[in-house]
């Protein structure tokens, strides 16, 4: 697949921690309950803490910072943050202490993570962490188990198909952002995560992509270049939704392989747990565009496999950043669904769901299932729900059970839907999106095609 398994949609200003990954003390999960800490453990524990402060409190301004330090950083906001630098390279025309550092802002996600100069940073609350691992091993000995595992829950979170020795790699590996930023159409976005473009674009700070047929190239002028000779003003494939504006392109990633891994290149800077393939043939690309004189602007896209035996009816969904906060997110999940339904079939995403996804996700099967709900004043079974939707049951379940609007008794859920706690929900959902004009979708499933 062209990334491994879970869904990036609308950004929030929820910009919730992506943490550095599971303490790796597998004692934690072998038993349920918290035992007492014995006299040994004491004694460790109490060396361990001198230890750790001494590291923690090896204060001052030596310079190079190491990497692994901590120190107050001015951000954008120009506030003072909490950082820990990742990452350190030495400016070419400097002198021997003359380094820039690359910096992870502790309090948010790592899409935030960049390069920063001497000068941001406050010297003055310099922290070096001499030894992680110890760090590390004395805050297990200090939780319990139940906390240990709670903590492990949280740092996996949209990274679950990985173990912590494959987390910890794959972050490693991703730490740094290879591509500071793009250029793309009208926009210069400034890029979230790390993408394994191929080796000669490594030394590149910003790309210039074509927008219809998303090549990219390293300067300027090679874009206009292209431009002059590139012929296409959509994506490849088949139009197969026009309302207004707004137009859908179906891209088969068999037929149109370097357009589809083009694309798998652009979205993972904007997504950073996907594992990224190259055998594109098995999916569909669904590209949502803009579209106006000039040309079909790309907005966003999901894709989704040929065939599911899981009954996926998305793989991948990612909304461009100058395009988030409109709508888009959810339309895409919207036209995802009413593929199922052309389908005859429920549909779900695949698993994991990243944290925005989820956000979205949740958003867009509350809005859907208090409409119908409302409509129907509760009177309506799970089943039917489903068919109505095309959602899976797990699906409706767990939001009806999120928002307290179900009960299980005598053996099977019943839905409580009372009219002002359906309003209350309404009002706190908020607006649904833009909707998908059914009427306009032209398309054959997949397996129809000849």
């Amino acid at each position: 697949m062209p990334f491994m398994g879970s869904v990036e949609a609308i950004r929030t200003e929820n910009g919730g921690n992506a943490a550095a990954g599971p303490v790796s003390n597998g004692e934690a999960h072998q038993n349920g309950a918290a035992s007492p800490v014995s006299e040994t453990d004491s004694k460790a524990l109490a060396v361990l803490d001198v230890d750790e402060a001494a590291a923690k409190k090896a204060k001052g301004s030596a310079l190079p910072l190491e990497v692994g330090t901590r120190v107050m950083c001015r951000w954008r906001d120009q506030n003072l943050h909490p950082v820990k630098v990742i990452e350190r390279r030495k400016l070419p025309s400097g002198g021997p202490n003359d380094y820039e550092y690359y910096v992870h802002y502790t309090e948010f996600n790592r899409r935030l993570d960049e390069w920063v100069k001497l000068e941001q940073l406050d010297l003055k609350t310099v922290e070096t962490y001499v030894d992680e691992k110890m760090e590390d091993k004395a805050t297990s000995l200090k939780m319990t188990r139940h906390q240990k595992r709670k903590i492990d829950e949280t740092h996996v979170e949209g990274h679950e198909e990985l173990d912590a020795a494959s987390l910890r790699e794959h972050e490693e590996f991703t730490k740094v952002k290879n591509i500071a930023k793009i250029e793309l159409g009208r926009y210069e976005i400034d890029t979230w995560y790390f993408s394994p473009f191929p080796p000669e674009y490594n030394d590149c700070f910003k790309l210039y992509f074509c927008e219809f047929c998303l090549n990219f190239m390293k300067r300027k002028e090679q874009l206009q270049r292209h431009m002059r000779k590139c012929d296409l003003k959509h994506p490849p494939g088949d139009e197969i939704y026009r309302s207004g504006t707004l137009s859908m392109f179906e891209v088969d990633g068999k037929k149109n392989k370097v357009y589809a891994q083009n694309l798998c290149y652009l979205a993972k800077l904007f997504l950073d747990h996907k594992t990224l393939y190259y055998d594109v043939d098995l999916f569909l690309f669904y590209v949502l565009c803009e579209c106006d004189d000039r040309g079909c602007h790309m907005v966003g896209y999901f894709s989704k496999e040929k065939h599911s035996e899981e009954s996926y009816n998305l793989a991948c969904i990612l909304t461009l950043p100058p395009y988030q906060r409109k709508g888009y997110g959810k339309f895409l999940i919207a036209f995802s669904y009413e593929l199922s339904k052309k389908e005859g079939k429920v549909g779900t995403p695949e698993r994991p769901l990243s944290d925005l996804g989820l956000l979205s996700y949740r958003g867009y099967w509350t809005r859907v299932l208090l409409d119908i709900l409302k409509k129907h004043k509760g009177n309506i079974s799970i089943k039917e729900l489903s068919d109505m939707t095309a959602i899976k049951v797990d699906d409706i379940l767990n939001t009806l059970q999120s928002l307290e609007l179900i009960q299980y008794r005598k053996g099977q859920h019943v839905i409580c839907a009372d009219p002002k706690v359906l309003d209350r929900h309404l009002k706190a959902a908020g607006r649904g999106g833009l909707e998908v004009d059914v009427s306009k979708l032209i398309w054959i499933p997949y397996k129809e095609q000849s």
